[in-house]
């Protein structure tokens, strides 16, 4: 599917302004910071060091912004800036057995415009433990439906997408949690029958702290995002068509 041309330049334009401003480089004081606040993660020590906060948030801001126009430079990106793309690092306590007071990592979600685009891309910083991660994690009850309908109607389809080379060779298998019997609607002997019981459509990589604070880690993350393309292009065709092919927008 493809953007408009007025969006596409709007985008590209924006694009080359961030390439020029934004540094788009994690710094190791971010890491650092991060770990500090996992052996400290109390109100008292994270007030003191505020500042350090600040600054660690701001680096993965720019990050993201600059990683929002590289993306919009080949993708049609909905999240319009670094600020609106990370995630809190406050925890709420009140619905979780871990009661500290905060999450030791960034994190980040870039949507895709809808409803054309489909799929999502997410990002967590965290030293030893960073990753980015791509797919569908939630999708919606009909969305479901509509998939599960393509993959037992489609099967063979599904199996050369899962083997393209670009999505195997930077996320191997993908994953993501599954139901325990047929989903209802569907024979327990269909053929494709493990993938009708997937609920989520997901893919993930890792990252070493180094490569993490590489000046191209950005064009690693990109990169990355870029490989599940033909998936994400896939899965827009069939969640913008019905049964029979029909457009729904």
């Amino acid at each position: 599917m493809q953007a408009s041309s007025s969006s596409m330049h709007s985008r590209l334009f924006h694009a080359l302004y961030y390439f020029s401003t934004v540094n788009s480089t994690i710094e190791k004081s971010t890491l650092i910071f991060l770990a500090k606040l996992s052996k400290n993660n109390n109100r008292e020590w994270f007030s003191a060091n505020k500042h350090h906060y600040e600054l660690a948030k701001e680096n993965v801001e720019q990050f993201m912004d600059g990683l929002i126009a590289k993306m919009n430079t080949h993708d049609v990106i909905d999240t319009p800036s670094g600020r609106k793309a990370l995630y809190r690092i406050y925890n709420d306590v009140r619905f979780h057995k871990d009661k500290a007071p905060y999450n030791p990592r960034f994190s980040g979600y870039l949507k895709r415009v809808k409803p054309m685009f489909r799929g999502g891309y997410y990002l967590w910083i965290k030293p030893g433990a960073s990753r980015v991660g791509c797919g569908f994690a939630n999708p919606s009850s009909d969305d479901l439906r509509r998939i599960r309908q393509d993959i037992s109607t489609n099967f063979d389809d599904w199996k050369k997408l899962l083997k393209t080379k670009s999505i195997g060779s930077v996320f191997g298998t993908m994953q993501g949690d599954k139901v325990k019997t047929a989903p209802r609607g569907f024979s327990p002997d269909d053929p494709a029958i493990d993938l009708l019981r997937c609920k989520q459509y997901w893919f993930e990589r890792s990252f070493t702290d180094q490569e993490v604070t590489s000046p191209d880690f950005l064009q690693k993350v990109n990169n990355t995002y870029k490989s599940i393309r033909p998936f994400f292009d896939y899965m827009s065709e069939v969640l913008t068509t019905d049964a029979n092919g029909i457009s729904l927008y």
